[in-house]
C-alpha cells in the first residue's frame, strides 16, 4: 500500500498538472507525517522525477545546441526561444542550429551535465555558477532570462500569516544556492529571525505543492509555477513575493562553458539575442504571455497544464517579468555579498570570474516569431 502511494504521488509530480488535486501521502489531509513516511515517499518522488531528467525537444533538421533548464517561469524565455528559432529556420529566415531544450527535475542533476559537458549552456543559479568557477569549471554567465517570480508559499488554512509563526516549523527551499534561499533569508530578517529559528529542508521544487498539501512542510519559497500551483488549486497562499519584496530579484541565468564561447561564439551571441528578444516579446503585449504559457506547457517542453503558467502570467502580471535583461554589476556583487553571508561561498568571487559581459553588450534582441 505504501508503494502504490509513492507511486501515486511521484505520478502527480511528474505530469504534475493533469490533476490540481495533489495525493495523500498515507494520512487524511489534516494529519502529519512522520519523518520515516516522508524519507520513503520522498525516495519514490525521487526516482519518478529522475526518470524526467535529459528529457529534450529533439530537432528534425540539422544539428541543435541543447540548453537545460528546470520546467520554471523563471526559464520561460528558453521555450520561446527555441520554438521561435525553429520556427524561422523552416520559413527559411535562417539555416544555422537550432536550439532545443532539455528539461531537468532539479539543480544538481542540472549542474552535473553542465559540468561534465553533456550539455553546454543552461539556466543555472547565478550563485552556484559563481561557486563552480571558484573550482575551476569552465563556465560563464552570458545573460538575464527573467526578475522576480519568486515565492514563499503556506498553507491557507494554516495559521502562519508572518513569519515568527514559522519558528520551529518545516520550510522548503529548492538549494542553498538558490536565490530562493537568500529571498528567505532576507524576509526573515525583517523579523530579527535567521535560518536557526526554522527547519530547512532542501527539496525538487515540483515536490513542493504536493508536500505542502500533505503536511511534510509547513512552508515553501521557490520559483513559479510551483507556488501559483497551490495557489490557484485552493490550498496555498502567498506568504511573500519577490515582486513586492525584491524588485530587482534575479536568479536563473544563462550559462555556457567557455569552450562553447571559444568554439561557436557566433551561436552564443545568436542564443543570446535570442533571449533577450524572447524577453522583450513576452513582456511587450498580454496575449504574448499567453501564446507563451501555452508553448512552454507542451510536452516537449515544461509538460504542465498551461492553466497554471497563464495564472502566474497574470496574478499579477508583474509576478515575473522578461523585458529588463540588463546584466548590472551592482547586482550581481550583491547576490554575491548575500551568498557569503549565507554560507554558500567561501569567500567573494570576483565579477569578471564568472560573467561574460561581450555578449549582453554587443547584443541585438532577435525578432520572435510565433505562429
Amino acid at each position: 500500500m505504501r508503494e502504490a502511494r509513492s507511486v501515486a504521488v511521484a505520478n502527480w509530480l511528474c505530469c504534475p498538472w493533469v490533476d490540481s488535486r495533489p495525493p495523500l501521502i498515507g494520512r487524511s489531509r489534516g494529519e502529519g507525517i512522520h519523518r520515516r513516511d516522508l524519507a520513503r515517499g520522498i525516495a519514490g518522488i525521487a526516482a519518478a522525477a529522475v526518470a524526467t531528467q535529459g528529457c529534450r525537444s529533439h530537432s528534425k533538421e540539422g544539428t541543435a545546441l541543447v540548453v537545460g533548464g528546470l520546467p520554471v517561469t523563471c526559464n520561460l524565455t528558453l521555450p520561446i526561444a527555441c520554438a521561435s528559432r525553429m520556427l524561422a529556420q523552416q520559413q527559411g529566415r535562417h539555416s544555422g542550429e537550432l536550439f532545443e531544450y532539455s528539461k531537468y527535475s532539479g539543480w544538481p542533476e542540472l549542474k552535473e551535465s553542465l559540468m561534465a559537458g553533456r550539455i553546454q549552456a543552461a539556466f543555472m543559479l547565478a550563485p552556484l555558477v559563481m561557486d563552480l568557477t571558484t573550482k575551476k569549471i569552465p563556465i560563464k554567465i552570458v545573460a538575464l532570462g527573467h526578475r522576480s517570480g519568486a515565492v514563499i508559499m503556506v498553507a491557507k488554512d494554516s495559521p502562519y500569516r508572518k513569519f515568527k509563526d514559522l519558528i520551529g516549523k518545516r520550510v522548503a527551499i529548492p538549494s542553498r544556492f538558490a536565490v530562493d534561499f537568500l529571498f528567505l533569508r532576507k524576509m526573515l530578517n525583517q523579523e530579527n529571525m535567521t535560518t536557526k529559528d526554522i527547519d530547512l529542508v532542501e527539496m525538487p521544487p515540483p515536490d513542493m505543492p504536493a508536500a505542502l498539501y500533505a503536511k511534510a512542510v509547513d512552508a515553501y519559497c521557490t520559483g513559479e509555477p510551483f507556488g501559483a500551483a497551490a495557489e490557484k488549486a485552493g490550498y496555498a497562499i502567498p506568504l511573500r513575493m519577490t515582486r513586492d519584496e525584491w524588485r530587482n530579484y534575479i536568479c536563473c541565468v544563462l550559462t555556457v562553458r567557455e569552450e562553447l564561447i571559444a568554439e561557436k561564439r557566433g551561436l552564443v551571441q545568436e542564443l543570446v539575442n535570442t533571449i533577450l528578444g524572447a524577453g522583450a516579446w513576452l513582456d511587450e503585449a498580454q496575449p504574448h504571455r499567453e501564446k507563451a504559457a501555452e508553448i512552454a506547457a507542451g510536452r516537449k517542453f515544461f509538460n504542465q497544464d498551461p492553466k497554471i503558467i497563464k495564472f502566474v502570467m497574470e496574478n499579477p502580471r508583474d509576478r515575473v517579468t522578461y523585458g529588463d535583461l540588463r546584466m548590472i554589476k551592482a547586482e550581481f556583487d550583491e547576490l554575491m555579498q548575500l551568498s557569503v553571508e549565507a554560507g554558500t561561498l567561501k569567500q567573494p568571487v570576483p565579477y569578471e570570474q564568472y560573467v561574460d559581459e561581450s555578449f549582453a553588450k554587443a547584443a541585438t534582441p532577435a525578432p520572435i516569431v510565433i505562429a
